[in-house]
């Protein structure tokens, strides 16, 4: 088995949920990679400097000093303490390292916003034939430096990397369709019709366009799962029906 497990930074921010998301992957055996998230966080540290956070299309505005903090934050505090509570066999990275994400910027308006526009796995092969756990944060590498949306690298990643499983541990349980149940299955089409009829918007628009095009490229499942539900992450690997299945 080789998956890739996004973690939202909302689930990283409290010591508990980070300490018991931690154990259950540490737990798992196959080729595993973390990409993880951390916008929480980064819009506390800037608030604590006195700089206000915009927000274009749901997409933090990364000018110079914000760039700087996305380095201090994701790269550094909320790397470091996931690869701490995982254990000796997490490595912590960027996608800047050995070219793991390349980007180039997505949009002038939105300053050091990075798009991936390419994935060198090669790293991550060599970590996980090891037995080490890499755990990648959202910052990429061009003629910048450029913050990142973390479902578009989890997705990028995931695709070079040709895994067979992608966990995308969310603030939601999964799904709803129009009478507001979790849909424990979805096709492509049925993930265009939720979109088109106007039952999926929003953020939950926003992660089913990343798990269709992480589908299209050749990824066996995506799975939307609520990360603070218990033994999440192992109730996922030991293949119980939980959440949204996208195939």
């Amino acid at each position: 088995m080789k998956a890739l497990i996004k973690i939202g930074g909302s689930l990283l921010d409290d010591p508990a949920s980070r300490g018991s998301i931690a154990r259950q992957i540490a737990a798992l055996t196959g080729a595993i990679t973390v990409v993880h998230g951390g916008g929480k966080q980064m819009t506390r540290f800037l608030e604590e400097r006195g700089i206000a956070s915009r927000f274009v299309g749901g997409l933090r505005v990364t000018t110079e000093e914000t760039i700087d903090a996305v380095l201090k934050v994701l790269a550094g505090s909320v790397n470091t303490q996931l690869v701490a509570a995982l254990g000796a066999r997490a490595v912590g990275l960027t996608g800047i390292d050995a070219g793991l994400a390349a980007a180039e910027q997505l949009d002038p308006e939105l300053g050091f916003v990075g798009r991936v526009t390419g994935s060198d796995p090669a790293i991550l092969n060599l970590l996980t034939t090891a037995g080490y756990l890499p755990v990648v944060a959202c910052v990429a590498g061009g003629d910048f430096v450029y913050n990142v949306n973390g479902d578009s690298m989890a997705v990028a990643v995931a695709s070079a990397w040709k895994v067979d499983r992608l966990v995308f541990l969310t603030d939601v349980a999964g799904v709803m369709d129009a009478e507001k149940r979790i849909v424990p299955e979805l096709t492509v089409a049925a993930c265009m019709h939720l979109i088109e009829t106007g039952v999926a918007t929003g953020g939950m628009q926003a992660k089913l366009n990343a798990a269709m095009e992480a589908v299209k490229n050749g990824v066996g499942e995506v799975r939307i799962v609520k990360g603070s539900e218990p033994n999440i992450v192992t109730r996922v690997f030991n293949k119980e029906v939980v959440g949204t299945a996208v195939i």
